[in-house]
């Protein structure tokens, strides 16, 4: 096990009230922590992979894996057959004597780690949840789960491996362990040498909207064909080569369902043999058009190349007409991929498909054809915003990153809420059918959309092309993507009601009691898309807008997109890269953010207005008396006053002597004489200094600070002085260095602007949680009186049976 995985493992055993690791490290005998400390101790050391400055070293290597598969999809039985040659280079320094393969449909099985050790009422499953027992009340089964487990029982799911061969069709030994094969190899393959061999496979395909999967079929019953229709999704559908990196050798985890996949670069040649009245989109590129398509959907496709807005492929008219008639026979599609880490691929009678080209000048591909493929129930919510989608995502991007890598970039529609392969993606909302044909959707059906494209597009650069590893790293991809898809969200249209991955949206996760660190495994994160998507994504705004600023910050993170392009980073790599690019020790914002469960909570306490005392006494002694002037008069006096209770000295004058007429602030010749003196002894600097400050008679103010929440974080202050005017000023981070709880600073503003009030992070950019103890003077907190009736008693001994049973109301 590495050394950061350990002090994960650590991190996840630790009491609840002990300080988390990189965070509350003693180094003093009191109660000092150094939030600052360099985070190189829990970072992996640099070495000849992976050098210092986050980049790839001098000698790293990858490997790589080629395929040619042939399938046979069976509509009917739900069933795949395929076949397949695997063409495995071992580009590491290491001797491998056997290779591991990954086998994800395994899942799926009965027996499964991932069906055995998922909790009732837990997390774990895309889709809808077990209801969890809670408050003593009795445990509850939902429909939806009750249907998935009579699914399991009623189907046999998994891979059934046929044969295991070595290209000339020697046996090779093999042992399945859950999702992963192991294959004995008849030689230990050595640096530098290649081995081909062959799998034969076959699964029965799960019912995603009942399984609740990454990919599957959805049935339409309702479709005017007799039986229905279809829409296949296929993805971890072929046994595939588990990644063997400089940094763990096999990657040999567990398919669990959370953490995604780590997988090896590769060429494929795929055929794909369908009915005949299907229509196929996939990863790569189509082979051979003129066998499957129709000559006017070849002139359509052509015509698209240069189209200004995105052209029928299929039409709605033939994809209606496929609908209602049946196959005659098979067709098989072939598609080709250069340099992709996964294949992926939809089949349908249903699709609509329309396409534009999107221009990339001086790009290795100059021309991108975006695309999309969805049935009748997508209706004009796809026909708008699809593919426009996919347009925008490729432009928003590779500002941020690089020319998008391909030739295609596919959308999807299907049962798959959202899920992203090389070149292809799946999305999942559709329009609504009323009651008189027509088709509508809400709003929150068009952000949905707008939001799942380019989300998903956009993990065709962070993971499909920078290749981090997900089983282990979810946040490495989702944080970077969820941060870029918000960046394309609001440039797409800033007025639509984004969500989850600001600052702002996600205090309430920060502030909760169930959250663990961004750096844990993917499988043991509880609530998955506030740690891996949102707080991440969080982290990134702040750093952009507030810590480092957006110039630095786009050079950094294009620099390491750059560097790991069709590479495999870790995360040591990018918090290398992100420093050494834009110039910043982000150590302490990484250890906070990223290392611990902490959340900004930045109090101002008090505001000190500090005066100058002059030591002339005719100045200081006249304030000294206005100041005991403006306090509040003795309640008793006041009271006196009120009632009419004469005064002695006022009805008896003869009383009255030196004292009544000068009181304790009365200059006298000596106190003159003290200050001539004190003039005299003052060195030729501290009397210049003396007169300045008088001069200028500047307001000199100390803002008292506290960290409640435990994350260190920049004072960004909204300064509002009384003449009316404002000014934005903010403290770095590194003023919590030596104190990381409570800090006092001195600020100095001229002659004429004293403040008014000061706010703390006035335009919520840090996610501070409480805004309240932001404010100085606190200001009135703004609620509401709500009018509400009780509800009604919902148990049946309250309810009048008696009536209920006679038919009364």
């Amino acid at each position: 096990m590495r050394l950061i995985a350990l002090l994960l493992a650590f991190l996840l055993a630790a009491p609840a009230a002990a300080p988390a690791f990189g965070q509350g490290i003693q180094q003093t005998k009191g109660d000092f922590e150094d939030k600052f400390r360099q985070l190189d101790e829990v970072l992996p050391d640099p070495n000849v992979y992976r050098n210092a400055s986050g980049a790839p070293g001098h000698q790293y290597w990858q490997q790589q894996a080629d395929y040619v598969i042939r399938a046979e999809l069976d509509e009917d039985k739900r069933r795949l057959e395929a076949e397949g040659t695997v063409r495995y280079v071992n580009n590491s320094p290491d001797t491998l004597p056997w290779i591991w393969m990954q086998l994800d449909q395994n899942i799926f099985r009965t027996d499964s780690m991932a069906e055995m050790t998922t909790t009732f009422g837990g997390p774990g499953r895309r889709g809808p949840r077990i209801d969890a027992a809670s408050g003593g009340e009795p445990a509850r089964l939902s429909l939806e789960e009750l249907r998935r487990q009579q699914a399991m029982a009623d189907n046999e799911y998994g891979y059934d491996i046929k044969r295991v061969t070595l290209a000339d069709g020697t046996p090779l030994s093999h042992t399945i362990v859950g999702t992963l094969m192991r294959i004995d190899l008849p030689a230990p393959l050595a640096s530098g040498e290649t081995v081909e061999f062959q799998i034969e496979w076959a699964f029965n395909i799960v019912e995603e909207n009942t399984i609740f999967a990454r990919s599957g079929y959805e049935h339409f019953p309702d479709d005017p064909r007799k039986g229905g229709n279809d829409i296949f999704l296929f993805a971890q559908w072929f046994p595939r080569l588990v990644a063997y990196s400089d940094y763990e050798g096999w990657h040999n985890k567990e398919f669990l369902g959370r953490g995604e996949f780590t997988l090896e670069f590769g060429d494929y040649d795929v055929t794909m043999t369908v009915p005949d009245d299907h229509v196929v989109s996939a990863t790569g590129v189509l082979a051979n058009p003129g066998e499957v398509l129709t000559a006017a959907q070849r002139q359509r496709l052509e015509s698209a190349r240069d189209a200004d807005a995105p052209v029928f492929i299929v039409t709605p008219e033939e994809a209606a007409a496929n609908e209602r008639t049946g196959p005659t026979g098979t067709k098989t599609w072939r598609f080709t991929a250069e340099n992709v880490r996964d294949f992926a691929w939809g089949s349908s009678r249903k699709f609509i498909w329309d396409a534009q080209g999107h221009r990339q000048p001086g790009a290795e591909n100059e021309l991108v054809m975006a695309m999309s493929f969805w049935p009748k129930e997508g209706g004009e919510l796809w026909r708008k915003y699809s593919t426009a989608a996919v347009v925008h995502t490729m432009k928003v991007y590779s500002r941020f990153s690089f020319d998008y890598p391909y030739p295609f970039a596919q959308s999807v529609n299907g049962p798959v809420g959202g899920m992203e392969y090389p070149m292809i993606t799946f999305n999942g909302p559709r329009t609504t059918l009323n009651e008189d044909g027509t088709r509508t959707y809400s709003l929150s059906e068009k952000v949905y959309l707008i939001g799942v494209v380019i989300h998903e597009i956009g993990h065709i650069y962070f993971p499909m092309t920078v290749n981090s590893d997900e089983r282990q790293w979810t946040w490495m991809d989702e944080g970077i993507n969820s941060f870029l898809d918000s960046v394309a969200g609001y440039e797409w249209d800033p007025d639509l009601p984004w969500t989850r991955s600001l600052p702002r949206d996600l205090i309430p996760y920060m502030t909760s009691s169930d959250q663990v660190p961004i750096m844990t495994q993917s499988d043991s994160v509880l609530n998955l898309g506030p740690n891996a998507y949102g707080k991440p994504s969080a982290a990134y705004h702040i750093l952009r807008d507030t810590v480092i600023g957006r110039e630095r910050f786009d050079f950094a993170l294009k620099e390491y997109a750059r560097r790991w392009k069709f590479k495999r980073p870790t995360p040591a790599d990018f918090f290398r890269t992100m420093e050494e690019a834009s110039g910043t020790d982000l150590d302490w914002f990484w250890r906070g953010w990223f290392y611990t469960t902490d959340h900004v909570d930045i109090s101002l306490d008090a505001i000190h207005r500090l005066r100058l005392d002059t030591e002339n006494p005719d100045i200081d002694l006249k304030r000294r008396r206005d100041e005991l002037l403006g306090e509040p008069e003795k309640v008793g006096v006041r009271l006196n006053r009120e009632q009419g209770v004469p005064i002695w000295v006022l009805e008896n004058p003869g009383v009255t002597d030196f004292y009544d007429e000068n009181d304790q602030f009365t200059v006298t010749p000596k106190d003159r004489e003290s200050y001539e003196s004190f003039l005299e002894e003052l060195e030729p600097w501290e009397r210049q200094t003396l007169d300045r400050a008088l001069k200028e008679d500047a307001n000199y103010y100390v803002l008292s600070f506290s960290n409640r929440g435990g994350l260190v974080m920049p004072i960004i202050l909204g300064l509002t002085f009384e003449d009316g005017s404002t000014q934005r000023m903010q403290i770095p981070a590194e003023i919590w260095r030596r104190n990381p709880k409570e800090v006092s600073k001195l600020l100095v503003f001229p002659k004429g602007k004293r403040l008014a009030s000061v706010v703390v992070d006035p335009n919520w950019e840090t996610a501070d949680a409480d805004i309240e103890n932001n404010h100085y003077p606190r200001r009135i907190i703004e609620s509401r009186i709500e009018a509400f009736k009780s509800p009604e008693a919902t148990s049946r001994t309250g309810r009048d049976l008696m009536a209920e049973s006679q038919g009364s109301n």
